[in-house]
This record gives C-alpha cells, structure tokens and sequence, in this order.
C-alpha cells in the first residue's frame, strides 16, 4: 500500500528533474552554438591539419626542400570553378576540396614561373623516376589527343622521313583518311589537307604504345601545339616528378629578409605597417578591420614592428586581364619570396605556441586569342606551406618597401 501512494510523487519528481535538464540542456546548446564554444571543442577534438613542408634553414630563412615537393602532395582545401572563355568556346574549370593541384592545374598555368616545366621531356621523367615508357599507352600522354599530323612532324621532326607504314598508329590515321601508306610522313602532312584534324578524332589511340611514334619521348612539350592546355595529370609522371628535378626551380629572393618576431590574434585592428598585399595592390596594404590577425617582423631598419597579415582575414585585388573577374577579383594577402609560381599567405596564427602557419595560392592563366595573356587571381588552396616559430628566419622578397 505504501508504495502504491508514493509513486505518483516519484513520478511527478521525475518529469520535473527532466525539465530542468531539458531547460539547462537546452541553454547549454544554445550558447554553444551563438558563441562559438562548440567549434572550438570540436576543434580541440579534431586532429588539426599540419601545415608544415621540408624545409631547409639558413641564416636568410627558411626554404623548401624542392627534392620533397611535388604536385601530387599539394592538396587544396578549398572548393572553387572558373570559366573563361577560348577559340573553343566558354571552359569551366572546377575542382574539389582534397584535390592535387596536379589534377586540375595546366602546363600553361606556369608558363610564367620560372619554372620551365614545358622543357621537359618524357624520357627526363621515366629516368627521373624509373618508368617503363613501354608499358604506356598512346593516350596516357595526354599533349597527343589534340595533335594534328602537321603538329607532330613539327614537334618530332625526325618524323618527317620516316615511312607511314613503319609507324602504326599513323599507318592507321591514313587508311582512315583514304591515304596510301607507302609514302613519307613528311610529304603527306604538307600536301594533304588535314591540319583540322586530330589523329585521336579517327583513331583510337589506346590500342597503341607510346612509343609506336619514334622520337615522341625526346621532344619537349613546348614542342607540341597547344601544350598549354595539357593537365598535369595527363603528363605520365609529372604530378609525382619532384621540384628539383624541373629545369629551374623557385629561386628564394633575399633582397628583403628578417624574423618572425610576434605572433598576434584578432585582438589586433588597424595595421598600417603592412609589409603584405599583391602584384596589383602593392605590398604595403594596410589591414583596417578591427580583426588583423598578423605577425610582427623584425629585423634591420623599418623591418622591425612591420605586420604581416593573415590572408585568411584580408583580400586584396589580384589578376589581371579577362580572368582578374574570377574569385570577385581578389585574392589572399600574402607575397612572392618564391616568384610567381605560387603566393606564399600567412593563414593561421597560434600566439600560445608563437607558430605562423603559411600556404601556397595558386592561379590559372591563359593566352586567349585576340585577347592576349590573362591570370586569375591567387585563389586557388590553400595548400600547406612553412611553419614558422618566434625567431626564425624569414624571407620576404622584393620588394622591400616598409611603412613608417
């Protein structure tokens, strides 16, 4: 009999406790949520992406190690598209979150950095990294798929005298094209009209091996028309050739070096002794947002107090020509100590560690007909570069302008 009159009042006991829970369970969500507590747990649980490369130190700063480095290991954390238009048509060009910059980016995009991809061959990539050349397909080269019969007698000259029978997927290419194979590849490519059509357009280029076509693995791909276009992906080997195995690598300008001095948060607004920007704003771009999250240089002269600010709280214009629309026009603050290949951005700040995590923002660019040279913006990353710690050395590039 007791227990039956004492529970009505455990049940109400309970459902009341439940409510209060619920009520405090609620609030506690809530302000999770407005203030931002939750990411931050969740960012305190979550391993945190290391943004750290090979480097090699000196006394002017820190440099990558170019033999570590390659295009396969760079990988975008930033979704993004672009179109633009070409004696083709309008192009997109869209890539994903945790993409290699190899599998979207072209030979043309680095055309102008210095780095003389475009000479390469075929035969310095299989000796760089031991490949078989033999056990590649025609259409593994991906330069070939658009080459016309005169493209090819220009970008292997040898070409020109060899027999059209002795070279099978040619020999097909003219029984194709109602042409006798009994004649010299040469004579053909200048007295017949087929400068508009690929060979991939009337043969299937995956039944043939490379090197079917003599000569193909020592020509340079500058030799071949439209090289530019050509992803890096669609050049056998070259996403996972390392740097310093390019005809040039990123040369370090040390007209302008010094140390990271002093890591700051968002507590900091109003920086006007920025040493950071772009090409087209200039490298003095003053932060004036009350968050300028940044480190302090120090160094000879000027050097020491000029900010460096995070490309991740300042855009600053970029590009230029038809494709400096793309990205709104802007780009991450940052600046060149390695050229023009990539920009080198101050992304993450941890002033309890005194680390600066840097990234790499790359850009397309295109020669468009009748139009000329274009270049998008840097906007393309982030992906991981240098950290660095109090201390250290770092190199700036030119120019070595600071405000007073």
């Amino acid at each position: 009999m007791k227990s039956s009159k004492r529970s009505p009042k455990i049940s109400f006991d309970t459902i009341r406790y439940l409510i209060l829970f619920g009520l405090l369970g609620g609030l506690f969500i809530h302000s999770f949520w407005k203030y931002g507590i939750m990411n931050q747990v969740i960012g305190f649980i979550l391993p945190k992406a290391s943004a750290q490369v090979p480097f090699v130190s000196s006394n002017n700063g820190l440099i990558p190690d170019w033999s570590k480095m390659k295009f396969q290991d760079m990988i975008v954390s930033e979704s993004g598209h672009v179109t633009y238009p070409t004696d083709r048509g309008n192009q997109t060009r869209t890539w994903q979150a945790g993409q290699s910059i190899g599998d979207f980016m072209e030979l043309g995009d680095f055309e102008d950095a210095n780095l003389n991809i475009e000479k390469l061959n075929l035969k310095a990539i299989s000796q760089a990294l031991a490949i078989d050349l033999d056990g590649l397909k025609l259409d593994d080269f991906g330069i070939i798929k658009t080459q016309t019969l005169s493209d090819l007698v220009k970008a292997i000259p040898d070409l020109a005298n060899q027999s059209a029978r002795n070279v099978a997927p040619i020999a097909d290419f003219f029984r194709q094209m109602g042409i006798s194979t009994n004649q010299r590849i040469g004579n053909v490519a200048n007295y017949y009209n087929l400068d508009n059509i690929p060979l991939g357009n009337k043969i299937d280029l995956s039944k043939y091996k490379l090197t079917s076509i003599p000569g193909i693995e020592n020509s340079s791909f500058d030799e071949f028309a439209n090289w530019q276009d050509t992803l890096i992906s669609d050049i056998p080997g070259l996403k996972d050739l390392s740097w310093n195995n390019f005809p040039s690598v990123p040369e370090p300008d040390l007209s302008f070096i010094g140390q990271v001095d002093l890591p700051l948060g968002d507590i900091e607004a109003n920086r006007i002794r920025s040493i950071s920007g772009s090409y087209q704003e200039g490298f003095n771009v003053p932060c004036k947002s009350h968050n300028c999250v940044h480190f302090e240089a120090s160094g000879q002269g000027l050097t020491t107090g000029a900010q460096w600010i995070s490309g991740k709280v300042q855009k600053v214009k970029g590009g230029y020509g038809i494709l400096a629309v793309a990205n709104g026009g802007l780009e991450p603050t940052g600046r060149h100590p390695f050229g023009k290949s990539f920009k080198q951005v101050v992304w993450d700040i941890d002033e309890s560690s005194g680390s600066v995590n840097t990234a790499m923002f790359f850009r397309f660019c295109k020669t468009i007909p009748f139009v000329g040279r274009t270049c998008t913006p840097y906007f393309i990353g982030p992906v991981p570069f240098i950290t660095y710690h109090e201390k250290d050395p770092i190199i700036f590039g030119s120019p070595s302008s600071v405000p007073d």
